[in-house]
């Protein structure tokens, strides 16, 4: 049933601080990769689509005034690629993003919108990438692509992909697998937690997929289930080998009576077909991976400069 594998990572860096009107501000870069792999056969994958992009995250009150930002920052950015570091190490940053430079509330910190900055310049390559499958006409009932992670995106104030209701067609073939994930969100018609339920699962069940929609996503629904795909005597807590699968629900059927069971079924018993051979040993998250998606993220993070190369070029 799987056929493409898509994943994204991104490595982040405080470079330096900058100040601007007696406040001081964190300059953050970046390192953004997002890959889409092709299972050709059992033993070939290729790469049908790559993301990978050098960036800054600058306060947005750093532009001048009177210059449109973004006439602002492409023209800085045009600027710093001319630098001979970079033209000598055949480097270039594809863009600064902008963070939110207004007075922080408590607990905030001007950091962590940077990183969230890049974090969202990610998902809007993940969501490009997807589109781009969708529109050639790719992903279909019998070429699903597995995304790793959750697909409930929330909106983005920028990008051409910010809100999930206007592009969920393009989800139609595509699930979202997370390795990682917080069993107390999962709860019964009483509003109990699931969490015992899910933790004590046989080897190679599934929980009943219930259908989620929340506000913030818009009309927007899931179908969510849980599935264990190793057993637990192999594992070391209670929630290891157990993924989170996650569908959109695109037609008005689905939403008004849910995925059909035998879709959940045939998705279930082909992401247990996924689960070997096994990363062990080579990632402790080994249990919840999809060796396909480990591939695929190996590959992304194969094609970053190092930790130490990036910084030097500050």
């Amino acid at each position: 049933l799987f056929r493409y594998f898509l994943d994204g990572s991104r490595r982040v860096y405080k470079v330096d601080d900058i100040e601007y009107d007696k406040k001081i501000f964190p300059i953050i870069g970046g390192q953004i990769g997002v890959a889409c792999c092709e299972r050709v056969n059992p033993s070939t994958f290729i790469k049908v689509a790559l993301e990978n992009q050098l960036v800054l995250a600058l306060p947005t009150c750093s532009y001048a005034d009177g210059i449109k930002p973004d006439l602002f920052f492409n023209a800085m950015t045009e600027r710093l690629n001319l630098l001979p570091k970079l033209k000598r190490k055949k480097l270039v940053f594809s863009q600064i993003l902008r963070y939110d430079s207004k007075t922080l509330v408590e607990g905030e910190k001007y950091e962590h919108k940077g990183i969230a900055r890049i974090q969202d310049e990610m998902i809007e390559c993940e969501k490009k990438i997807v589109a781009f499958l969708a529109t050639k006409n790719l992903l279909n009932e019998d070429a699903y692509l597995i995304k790793d992670g959750s697909l409930q995106y929330k909106p983005m104030k920028t990008g051409d992909f910010r809100e999930l209701s206007k592009i969920k067609s393009h989800y139609q073939s595509v699930i979202g697998v997370s390795k990682l994930f917080n069993p107390e969100l999962s709860r019964d018609q009483h509003g109990k937690s699931n969490a015992t339920q899910i933790a004590k699962l046989p080897l190679y069940h599934r929980t009943p997929a219930f259908m989620y929609q929340t506000d913030m996503l818009g009309e927007v629904r899931f179908s969510i289930w849980y599935l264990r795909i190793r057993d637990r005597k192999y594992t070391d807590s209670p929630f290891a080998g157990i993924v989170k699968v996650e569908k959109i629900l695109i037609s008005s059927k689905e939403c008004e009576e849910g995925l059909d069971t035998d879709e959940i079924d045939r998705i279930s018993a082909n992401l247990i077909n996924e689960r070997s051979p096994v990363c062990y040993g080579s990632d402790h998250r080994w249990a919840n991976h999809l060796y396909p998606v480990y591939l695929t993220e190996k590959y992304i993070k194969n094609k970053f400069i190092s930790d130490i190369h990036f910084i030097n070029l500050f």
